[in-house]
């Protein structure tokens, strides 16, 4: 699937990707810097009922937040990998703790460093810069 996208309507392509995979709960969101993979994981997560503002846990690694969605409290892992050097960094970061509870909708910003510790359901997501105000998002 291929999606276009706006600042503009971004959150209607959170929302048809929630609603279309509506099982699906690890996403690792590929794009290089500046292609909005922060960006659209915050509206990721509105979709999700966060009312809380979000942003990249560059430094921390790993945010924690709470929603509602589909008449249910979610809980959101929101990791940013870039800063990790490899998959035992990661490891040790406690990343595995968030992918392997099922409950976790888990949303990773450079999934690349350490794609072994990826589940086989991940679900890639794919940012290409198209222009300054669109992009695309390839999901795979």
């Amino acid at each position: 699937m291929e999606l276009q996208f706006t600042l503009d309507t971004m959150m209607d392509v959170a929302k048809k990707i929630c609603t279309t995979y509506p099982n699906q709960k690890i996403f690792a969101m590929h794009g290089q810097m500046g292609a909005g993979k922060t960006t659209f994981i915050s509206a990721l997560c509105k979709v999700l009922g966060v009312a809380e503002a979000t942003s990249s846990p560059t430094y921390g690694i790993i945010a924690e937040y709470k929603g509602f969605y589909n008449n249910a409290n979610v809980s959101i892992c929101h990791m940013d990998w870039y800063r990790l050097k490899d998959a035992a960094e990661a490891f040790d970061a406690g990343v595995l703790d968030y992918l392997q509870n099922q409950n976790n909708y888990c949303f990773i910003e450079w999934p690349s460093v350490a794609p072994s510790l990826l589940p086989n359901n991940t679900m890639h997501l794919h940012i290409e810069i198209i222009s300054e105000t669109k992009r695309v998002i390839h999901i795979k």
